[in-house]
């Protein structure tokens, strides 16, 4: 039978559920919450309402003895204190523990912004691969998720437009396609293997291309064309901020985006430099 930590964090869990959170935000909910709970055990505490201020600045110290980073050991926290908050919400607690408990400092490292011959080298490599090719010009075009990439199924696209469905905590949006992304995309569904699924991207074998499978394959072609340190969301930086860069405005970038708040667009502008005076909302061609 589960004690009563364990019963506290699947309630958790559901409750964000619930909220329609993510599935990667639960996910990594549930990873730091497992780790919290598993050291309050070695602490011999079997129940929320025992733990206290200190505990919580005890695990902290154990996650920084233990050389995770200062970012690693911020997120854990701010867990631990969405988990708290909501057990004082459904008064399974009579008092946060976790008020007061600080974060450790952390320099939040700017993202990681293509530059014209980074992401001209990155076609450059994969040019032969049509599958690939489209991928990218779709990342570079559209600044579209991974996970929203990997759902597109064939009638999400028409008319020179993709048409993102809202899934989990996401809203949907449409998003224009230019001439490059549309070329791209049309020459791959040319040649798409034929498959009981809708989905545009596909294996050899005719199976929805997966999420993590996209990633291992853009890895591969980032190190052949010699781009160190980026990842498949740096192409996604790379449209926003090349976007904005270019005097799109702030409005369109964000909605195209699919950013819940301005304010999160708004960010990239001070890692931009020379950003041109054009107020024309026209989309930028990478």
């Amino acid at each position: 039978m589960s004690d009563i930590l364990t019963q506290t964090q699947n309630s958790f869990l559901n409750h964000l559920k619930s909220q329609g959170r993510a599935s990667a935000t639960i996910l990594a909910y549930g990873n730091d919450i497992n780790q919290f709970v598993s050291f309050l055990r070695n602490e011999s505490l079997s129940d929320p309402k025992q733990v206290e201020k200190d505990h919580i600045e005890a695990f902290k110290k154990d996650l920084l003895t233990k050389n995770y980073t200062s970012k690693s050991v911020a997120r854990k926290l701010n867990s631990i204190k969405t988990y708290f908050k909501y057990l004082e919400s459904a008064q399974l607690i009579s008092q946060n523990p976790s008020h007061g408990v600080s974060h450790p400092k952390y320099i939040l490292n700017p993202p990681r912004i293509l530059t014209k011959m980074e992401y001209r080298s990155l076609r450059d490599v994969c040019r032969h691969d049509a599958r690939m090719y489209a991928i990218i010009e779709l990342f570079l075009q559209t600044g579209i998720r991974i996970s929203e990439l990997a759902n597109l199924s064939v009638q999400d696209i028409k008319n020179n437009k993709i048409s993102i469905r809202a899934y989990e905590s996401h809203g949907s949006r449409t998003i224009p396609l230019n001439k490059p992304a549309k070329d791209a995309v049309s020459k791959w569904l040319e040649m798409r293997p034929e498959s009981d699924s809708d989905a545009v991207f596909l294996t050899k074998t005719g199976r929805p291309f997966q999420v993590r499978n996209i990633r291992t394959a853009i890895d591969r072609y980032f190190k052949l064309a010699d781009i160190n340190n980026a990842t498949v969301n740096d192409l996604r930086h790379t449209f926003i901020a090349h976007q904005l860069k270019a005097g799109t405005p702030l409005t369109l970038v964000s909605k195209l985006a699919g950013h819940k708040r301005l304010s999160t667009t708004e960010k990239y502008l001070e890692f931009i430099k020379d950003k041109s005076t054009n107020e024309t909302p026209k989309l930028e061609e990478l």
